[in-house]
């Protein structure tokens, strides 16, 4: 499973088994939908500063 951290305000978030891969899905099918994206990937970081 991968690992997913989640911070709101700088404050940890703990995210069960469900909702890791969840995120894991929904972010790589995204990904999967760019173009020029290197296959082999081992780190993805994605930040939204609201």
């Amino acid at each position: 499973m991968p690992d997913i951290k989640l911070s709101i305000n700088g404050e940890n978030i703990p995210l069960n088994p469900i909702m890791t891969e969840i995120l894991t899905n929904i972010n790589l099918g995204f990904i999967s939908a760019l173009k020029k994206i290197p296959e082999d990937k081992k780190e993805v970081k994605i930040e939204i500063i609201l």
